[in-house]
């Protein structure tokens, strides 16, 4: 490359980082590997995964899964944020 220019996947990297559409696509990117990550059964009974500043809030009818999702926040956090490659999830909601 010449001095001062940028490769085009650098340069959309960039724009998507300072983009205000980059919230609404790393909340589409966890929901597309939402059941990768948690596996078919978590994910067949996860009714929406949705990411609000910061929180994943996971919504289920499921009285055992909504317990089981309880006691594994630390674990979901650090999947989807590896997952992502950046800590965009901070907090992990229950619905």
């Amino acid at each position: 490359m010449r001095h001062g220019t940028t490769s085009i996947g650098d340069a959309l990297r960039e724009f998507m980082d300072k983009s205000r559409m980059k919230p609404r696509l790393t909340e589409v990117r966890i929901q597309e590997n939402w059941e990768q990550l948690m596996g078919k059964t978590i994910a067949r009974y996860t009714q929406s995964v949705q990411l609000i500043d910061g929180k994943l809030i996971v919504t289920t009818t499921v009285a055992p899964l909504k317990q089981e999702l309880n006691y594994s926040k630390e674990k979901i956090i650090k999947l989807v944020n590896e997952m992502l490659g950046e800590t965009a999830v901070r907090e992990v909601m229950i619905k």
